[in-house]
């Protein structure tokens, strides 16, 4: 006794499809948003030091992420940005002028540049990224915390203690790598500690 119209062969494999898909599409969207492990993104973001004021502005050493330090520059990347750091937090203009383009010195007075950095004290300096730049130049994606007299903090940010995220420009000069000037519009990344 026929019990209603027969079912056609090729639903069940066609229903099989469907189904193995929709799971499969399911494990691949639950992997693609899913949100990631906590050690991943602890090794992803840029690390701020978490320091009393009273330690602030951190180590002087310049570091160098995992990413920056693979770069082939790295090392004499790190050693300028040693020296430029140390030029400013031993108000050592002379020092600092072997750091920077011979356009930043003129620029920049032994007199106008102490007046600048008189109070500034930099720390807890991290190099994130190397990037290489039109014409073999190169940019640095540096971190920094600087404490100064509220008064030489930048009028916009009157703040004793200021993190900054900034690109910094390399070319060659006399073989050296040196800072370069800041493309005019440039605005840093910055906020209170």
């Amino acid at each position: 006794m026929p019990s209603g119209p027969p079912r056609p062969r090729w639903l069940v494999p066609v229903l099989i499809v469907v189904v193995s898909l929709t799971v499969g599409g399911g494990l691949l969207a639950r992997e693609v948003y899913q949100p990631p492990d906590d050690e991943e993104v602890a090794a992803s973001q840029p690390t701020t030091p978490s320091l009393s004021p009273r330690q602030q502005p951190g180590p002087r050493t310049v570091e160098l992420n995992a990413d920056a330090a693979a770069h082939p520059e790295a090392e004499p990347v790190r050693q300028l940005l040693q020296a430029h750091f140390d030029a400013i937090n031993g108000r050592d203009y002379d020092l600092w002028t072997t750091t920077v383009v011979a356009e930043r010195v003129q620029a920049q007075p032994r007199r106008e540049w102490l007046a600048n950095y008189r109070s500034t004290k930099d720390g807890s300096v991290r190099v994130y990224r190397l990037e290489a730049a039109p014409d073999q130049r190169l940019t640095v994606l540096v971190g920094f915390t600087s404490t100064q007299d509220v008064t030489d903090a930048p009028p916009d940010l009157l703040e004793p203690c200021i993190r900054w995220r900034l690109a910094f420009p390399l070319v060659r000069e006399d073989g050296e790598w040196k800072l370069d000037t800041v493309p005019a519009g440039t605005i840093p990344e910055r906020s209170a500690c």
